[in-house]
């Protein structure tokens, strides 16, 4: 489960970056504190404890 949360983090922040270089600003933050709270090195969302 954490491997696919990872992978879904980085494809949120990549996104973002992507959205920030075509001048998408709210779009890109919003895309990339999404993937820094799904991912597991963050505070996961989907985490029981």
């Amino acid at each position: 489960m954490d491997m696919i949360l990872w992978i879904i983090a980085v494809i949120l922040v990549i996104s973002g970056i992507v959205a920030l270089i075509r001048s998408q600003v709210l779009m890109g933050i919003i895309l990339i504190v999404v993937g820094l709270l799904v991912g597991p090195g963050g505070v996961s969302l989907f985490d029981k404890n």
